[in-house]
């Protein structure tokens, strides 16, 4: 199993997404001899899990049953344990293409934080490229470690624990693009300059605050970047609901249903808008935004060096 290649069949040592609906889904590692317990009933690996193909159902002991899905960064976005605050699918998605990624490129980043952002750059450079993380906190350095070897995708990444804003991110010259989601972003440019390469390399700062955003304007202004834009991304999510509206009243008779051609005694006209009209309504498809959406999450700079 591999974040960033397709197996087919599960194996023991396996990371799975236990897939029990679009709101309710979790990670597994799966062992022999191990059981998982899930509303439907426990899942017992060894009879369950091993030997099966990726996106299999299964049948859980109390009869309900569930979907094993092969993980991907999408998927371990939004099911990853949280150590620190995380981005999402929506900045991802974004940076990656600002960023002008593809496989092969060299990235930096700082933090490391859970990984969300990690395993989504991974995917993006792999399978010849390599991201250099910069970690401040020994326990998350460690444990992004351990999870980067259990996800198969450790040769492709390395992970270090240290302050990028004094000592930088250990490479010079070889990045094509830099990442910072840091509270002093602005004290950490200098070295992100240095660790891009000579010319045309891209950079990506990440604040949930204005004033962070100003300082570190300044400071890019100040290393010379160029083409320095900021974004904020928000997500609008709309369902699809059957909406009853009342026909309006234009001042003019409604004329009878033989004028209009319309046969009420006719079934196949039953479940058609115009069946509504003897109660003033009608019924039809819409596209309906939820009615919480999720807000601001941070700012994104992005400049060239030049």
């Amino acid at each position: 199993m591999s974040f960033v290649e397709y197996g087919d069949t599960i194996k023991d040592g396996d990371t799975a997404i236990v897939f029990l609906g679009h709101e309710s889904m979790f990670p597994v590692k799966v062992q022999h001899g191990t059981v998982t317990q899930t509303k439907y009933g426990v899942i017992r690996h060894s009879t369950d899990l091993i030997g099966k193909k990726y996106g299999s159902k299964v049948t859980c002991s109390k009869g309900g049953w569930v979907f094993i899905l092969h993980p991907t960064p999408e998927l371990w976005t939004m099911n990853l344990p949280h150590r620190t605050q995380i981005l999402y699918s929506t900045d991802i998605s974004i940076i990656t293409m600002m960023l002008e990624l593809k496989p092969g490129s060299i990235v930096c980043e700082s933090g490391t934080g859970s990984g969300s952002l990690s395993h989504a750059l991974i995917r993006t450079v792999a399978p010849t490229g390599h991201l250099y993380t910069v970690e401040f906190h020994q326990q998350r350095a460690q444990k992004a470690r351990e999870e980067f070897r259990e996800h198969g995708v450790e040769h492709l990444v390395t992970v270090t624990n240290q302050d990028v804003c004094k000592n930088g991110f250990g490479v010079s010259n070889i990045a094509d693009a830099v990442f910072l989601d840091i509270p002093s972003p602005w004290e950490a440019i200098g070295h992100a300059k240095s660790a891009l390469k000579a010319e045309g390399g891209r950079i990506c700062s990440f604040s949930p605050c204005i004033e962070q955003v100003q300082r570190t304007c300044l400071a890019m202004e100040e290393y010379g970047f160029t083409e320095i834009n900021t974004l904020e991304i928000l997500l609008r999510v709309y369902n699809v609901r059957t909406v009853s509206l009342q026909i309006p009243d234009l001042g003019k008779a409604a004329e009878d249903n033989s004028s209009t051609g319309f046969d009420s005694s006719n079934p196949s006209h039953q479940g058609s808008p115009c069946a509504n009209l003897q109660q003033g309504t009608v019924q039809f498809k819409s596209g309906v935004p939820l009615r919480e959406v999720v807000g601001h999450t941070g700012y994104l700079t992005f400049a060239t060096k030049s």
